[in-house]
């Protein structure tokens, strides 16, 4: 029996998630009852995050690196907990038909809330605890909404279990809410700016004619992104910053050479990005471009600009660490026309 997620399936898990605009400081917490017991812990995320909480745009370069598909954080206070946790526990037992093993879990998770009865691991309470009301905050597993796999989403599957204010939770719980999970989701939600690089041919290029390519460093800049949580005895967050290191330039077409031969630009001793173009550089190989070998026709080609962006993060305590480095493209399309003879 998984009776600690049906129980809380519905706050625990709706109440998590952004809902600020890109690059505003929206705050998100659970309701109170005045006394400082709060209804749900809900996460904040502020800076330059996606609308409407979904997921940002960063695309991690690390394939085997993914947020959390679930984590433990604080739900309820002790009475707002026996609340809602009497409630469930009641309506399942009384179901028609409940029996055999899955009652006798449900009575022993009953037992465990209200008569003290230890499950192997896990202390009980007495009567929910509601005697440490204000004291602490009973902890519970929320799900990551944006997480795809519905088995890891659904797999911090413990019963709740007390903390008191300023502790820490137990050490067995390694799903626990800390700011190296605030960081990986705020990873998850970070909005990075367009990649549009200025052209030389702006958009109507000829063949054979190298296109320079390149970004002022006043064009993008480093971009970050917090996650915070709130809630009495329990305030942490966590800084995820991305910096820009290289540009990929991927032509749209094998019939084109690119420069440098791996399309890949680096960042140079200014933060910008290649070279603009200026006037009698028409016979130079530029340090960021291409050269197309063979006219778009009618149509144009796709030309992908990918930047590559190095990400780290610091948070609550003075942790912090480097994250897998993240990338973001746009494409724009390039006429290419065919001249057989260019006077320069």
């Amino acid at each position: 029996m998984t009776l600690g997620m049906l129980a809380i399936t519905e706050p625990a898990h709706a109440d998590e998630g952004p809902a600020n605009a890109q690059g505003a400081n929206a705050e998100q917490s659970g309701g109170g009852d005045g006394k400082g017991i709060y209804a749900a812990a809900r996460i904040q995320y502020s800076g330059s995050v996606a609308m409407g909480g979904g997921t940002g745009n960063v695309t991690s370069t690390d394939v085997n690196w993914t947020p959390p598909p679930c984590w433990y954080a604080p739900y309820l206070g002790a009475k707002d907990f026996k609340k809602e946790m009497s409630k469930h526990i009641d309506s399942q037992l009384n179901t028609p038909g409940m029996g055999g093993t899955a009652g006798a879990a449900l009575g022993e998770t009953k037992r465990h809330y209200e008569d003290g009865f230890d499950i192997p691991g896990k202390p009980g309470y007495k009567d929910y605890n509601v005697e440490n009301d204000g004291k602490g905050m009973f902890w519970a597993g929320v799900e990551n909404p944006n997480e795809p796999d519905y088995l890891k989403r659904t797999s911090c599957t413990d019963l709740p279990f007390w903390v008191e204010n300023g502790d820490a939770p137990p050490p067995q719980y390694e799903e626990a809410i800390n700011p190296e999970i605030l960081a990986a989701l705020a990873y998850q939600h970070m909005e990075l700016p367009d990649t549009k690089v200025t052209l030389a041919p702006e958009a109507n290029t000829k063949v054979n004619l190298p296109t320079w390519a390149w970004l002022d460093k006043a064009v993008f800049d480093e971009v970050q992104a917090t996650a915070a949580l709130n809630v009495p005895g329990f305030n942490i967050q966590a800084t995820t910053t991305a910096r820009p290191v290289s540009l990929k330039l991927e032509p749209g077409t094998k019939d084109a050479v690119t420069y440098p031969a791996s399309g890949e630009c680096v960042l140079n001793a200014d933060n910008s990005i290649g070279e603009p173009y200026a006037k009698g550089k028409a016979d130079e190989t530029p340090p960021c471009g291409i050269r197309y070998l063979r006219s778009s026709g009618d149509g144009t080609y796709k030309l992908r600009a990918t930047i590559t962006w190095d990400i780290d993060w610091t948070g609550t305590g003075g942790a912090g660490g480097d994250l897998p480095n993240g990338t973001f493209g746009n494409e724009q399309a390039v006429t290419v026309q065919e001249i057989q003879a260019v006077n320069r």
